[in-house]
């Protein structure tokens, strides 16, 4: 089984440019109403879909309110994708910190609103 997580936002290339330039995502396919990115490695994939579009079904055209969503993405070198991130001028909405359960991360936001926590986590 595999899961693929998908937004519906209007802001396909603003969303495109964002995933690609600061975290290194891929494009896995595209055309004029989604895109599906893939992470560094090809581990794992996020699609972006037109909202109203007809070719969906109603259950998939209602666009994203921009809360109550996030996604973690687990990487080797916390403190190193930090600095870079920080070097591009993305806003970091929490600042690098470890947790008392092990998690060393940070967090940002993307076009869409969707938190993504970046970690790196260390059993306790």
């Amino acid at each position: 089984m595999k899961l693929n997580a998908g937004i519906i936002t209007e802001k396909l290339g603003e969303t495109k440019k964002f995933y690609t330039e600061n975290l290194n995502f891929g494009v896995t396919f595209e055309n004029d109403f989604f895109i599906l990115l893939h992470t560094p490695g090809h581990e794992s994939e996020i699609s972006f879909l037109l909202p109203e579009h007809p070719s969906q079904q109603p259950l998939f055209q209602q666009p994203f309110k921009g809360e109550g969503v996030y996604i973690t993405i687990e990487v080797e070198d916390v403190d190193k994708l930090y600095e870079e991130i920080k070097n591009k001028g993305v806003p970091i909405k929490i600042e690098l910190r470890d947790e008392p359960w092990g998690d060393r991360h940070f967090a940002i936001i993307d076009p869409n609103g969707v938190g993504i926590d970046i970690v790196k986590y260390t059993a306790k």
